[in-house]
């Protein structure tokens, strides 16, 4: 039973499992009001996840995803580094292998980004995305290079609020959500692939969600319009539920595929600015 099921996790959902998080899962809201007062996070931050595919009552754990956030330097200047990194286990590699990296430095004031990195190890698939911003004439020079190919460089417009992946996982994450009603759209503008993103996602209000070790936390439910030609289809396919706290912390994320759905789940966290008051304690 067990082998056929991972004969069933084929490459196609390995891919899905460990990218879709790293790559839209936190990146899934944000307001037009770029630079709200709200503190979720500071330096020291470390928070993990656990990757699945879940078929009814099977699930297979079969990587782990970290984002951290550390003081930094970037051309004699104070930063800070925001920093995510996904891999499958290795037990799993040799069904589809991956090693995925984000690195970003943000101005630690505005919170804009000065430089990313997204290195990308999947299967026999690599890429390396790399993005200067200049904020004096707002524009971004961008350096790709996909299977080891040469790189390819770009300079493009880069419009205010406009955010690369992993950036805006911690811009979003000071948005005050009080202001929104279920049902909402809140616009976004994405960077990804070299190109700017008008997208949105959807708020549909507060639920409470347990994480695989069943503890239970009151949560904000969104669900981001997906990028066309990234992971999954274009469409609102994806679920992200965050804390209903100072801290936003995204508990799960989880997206329907075929047969299952491939799921990000809480594992834990360190080194968090605020008490986790969204967990719900037990009489």
């Amino acid at each position: 039973m067990r082998k056929r099921l991972i004969e069933r996790f084929d490459s196609k959902v390995m891919r899905k499992l460990l990218v879709f998080f790293l790559l839209v899962g936190w990146s899934s809201y944000v307001s037009g009001q770029c630079y709200d007062q709200i503190q979720s996070f500071a330096p020291g931050e470390e928070v993990t996840y656990h990757a699945y595919y879940n078929w009814g009552f099977v699930w297979i754990n079969a990587g782990e995803v970290t984002f951290g956030v550390d003081k930094d330097q970037w051309r004699g200047e104070d930063a800070l580094h925001f920093r995510s990194y996904g891999a499958t286990y290795k037990a799993y590699d040799i069904f589809f292998k991956v090693r995925d990296s984000l690195d970003v430095w943000v101005n630690p004031l505005s919170m804009e980004p000065l430089e990313f990195h997204r290195r990308t190890n999947e299967g026999s698939y690599t890429a390396h995305h790399h993005y200067l911003f200049d904020s004096s004439r707002r524009k971004v020079n961008a350096s790709i290079s996909k299977r080891g190919e040469a790189y390819r460089d770009t300079i493009f417009d880069w419009p205010e609020c406009s955010f690369d992946l992993l950036s805006m996982v911690y811009q979003a994450r000071k948005i005050d959500f009080s202001r929104y009603e279920e049902g909402d759209r809140i616009p976004i503008s994405l960077i990804v692939d070299g190109e700017v993103h008008n997208l949105y996602i959807r708020y549909h209000g507060r639920e409470a969600v347990k994480d695989r070790s069943g503890r239970e936390f009151n949560c904000l439910k969104f669900s981001p319009l997906l990028v066309e030609g990234t992971i999954f289809e274009e469409g609102e396919k994806m679920f992200v539920w965050v804390t209903d706290d100072k801290n936003r912390i995204p508990i799960v994320v989880e997206a329907k595929i075929l047969v299952g759905s491939v799921k990000a789940v809480f594992v834990g966290a360190k080194g968090l600015k605020h008490p986790m008051n969204s967990k719900i304690v037990q009489d």
